[in-house]
């Protein structure tokens, strides 16, 4: 059913008047660039960055966003973050700051929404064990930020735009930078150059200034929540909480060192670094920190490194999940290589109806199994672990007793 002119004319008046508003710094709608163009775009209705957030959204990657570890691997509580809840709240807090200075809120919450996509299971341990498969196989280093493009611009050929899959590259949550300023050029030729820097373990910085804060706001998001969660399931206890940065009591407003003392920290810190990065990029040329706020986020990032992603308690299990990821990088490689067509690789990558037949017939065996692992869930790879090295049972007319 068509929609009558006057609402359709109404929608368009009412985006202009919305571009209008925009900083001058801002990304234009006009402005997206597509590699395909296969489908009509519908510029009123759901414009090009509005799209892409769509098709993340309805992506079969996205998808499996619910059961990846954010940092608590192996924890049974329900009440800590996942990976599904880290990239929504880095879009909320995007957006916010976004908003305030007049950036293009679709194209911040498409590259918050896809940032994340390329992790593997078990998080940043994960990631480490299937670096070192990929370097050892001759497919290069793992990244899950170049995975994460290649998820949705190859594996599922999502036809994505440049400026989205520019900041989805270019975030870096584990890099620390007062300052953000756009880098690179808006073509094709300019994000392979980008693409390849990363891959070869350089930075990059975003196209868009809404890249830039989509790149921020992935370190506010986990600051005080991996903090909060670690108190919750136990990982440190009050005696950690004597080493956390006194620049950082002072500016979120911690009064002790009790556990009690921090049961708003995520709050604090995410009013505090909002604000102060609204304030330091408010009509200038980049994204920005106040150095107060810089030193402090740098201190606490330097604090859980030390206490909670370093903590004896979360790595106490990774020589059996490095000896997991190494079985089954051999298991599925053998798979493809003998064609086993029972096989979870072939049911639920290779056969798949969603995988593209472009990157399945260019894709070699290694790589096929790099994104078929790097693409599980944390249930689906200890499911799949399971099956591969459990011997099957005979099932029999009679049970027994």
């Amino acid at each position: 059913m068509e929609i009558p002119q006057d609402i359709f004319d109404r929608m368009a008046g009412s985006m202009t008047d919305r571009e209008s508003l925009l900083s001058p710094r801002a990304t234009r709608n006009a402005d997206y660039l597509r590699r395909s163009g296969r489908k009509p775009e519908d510029p009123v209705i759901r414009p090009p960055f509005f799209r892409d957030a769509d098709r993340i959204v309805h992506s079969k990657a996205y998808s499996r966003y619910i059961d990846k570890t954010q940092v608590f691997y192996l924890v049974e509580n329900d009440h800590i973050t996942h990976r599904v809840l880290h990239v929504q709240l880095v879009s909320k807090i995007a957006r916010t700051i976004g908003r305030a200075l007049g950036l293009n809120e679709d194209l911040i919450e498409a590259i918050a929404l896809g940032h994340d996509i390329g992790h593997v299971p078990y998080g940043h341990l994960g990631e480490k064990f299937l670096d070192e498969l990929c370097t050892e196989h001759g497919i290069g280093g793992f990244r899950h930020n170049v995975q994460s493009v290649r998820f949705l611009d190859v594996v599922e050929d999502c036809d994505l735009t440049l400026q989205v899959l520019d900041g989805i590259l270019c975030h870096n949550g584990e890099v620390h930078d007062q300052t953000l300023t756009v880098e690179g050029e808006a073509d094709w030729d300019s994000f392979a150059e980008k693409l390849e820097r990363i891959e070869d373990g350089a930075d990059a910085l975003p196209l868009t200034p809404e890249g830039c804060v989509v790149r921020c706001a992935d370190s506010v998001s986990y600051l005080g929540r991996d903090l909060a969660d670690a108190l919750e399931v136990e990982v440190i206890d009050e005696r950690d909480l004597d080493d956390f940065p006194e620049n950082c009591m002072a500016l979120f407003g911690i009064a002790g060192r009790k556990k009690e003392d921090f049961s708003e920290v995520n709050r604090r810190v995410l009013d505090v670094l909002i604000r102060d990065i609204i304030a330091g990029s408010y009509d200038a040329d980049c994204i920005a920190f106040s150095a107060e706020a810089s030193a402090c986020v740098a201190a606490f990032k330097e604090f859980n490194m030390q206490h909670i992603y370093g903590n004896e308690r979360l790595i106490e299990n990774q020589k059996k999940i490095r000896f997991m990821f190494r079985y089954l990088f051999d298991r599925i490689l053998e798979d493809i290589e003998n064609g086993r067509r029972d096989s979870p690789v072939y049911e639920d990558l290779i056969d798949a109806a969603w995988a593209s037949r472009a990157y399945l017939g260019a894709a070699a065996p290694e790589e096929l199994a790099r994104d078929f692992i790097a693409g599980m869930t944390d249930r689906y790879f200890e499911w799949v672990f399971q099956r591969s090295i459990l011997p099957e049972r005979i099932r029999s007319r009679y049970r027994g007793w």
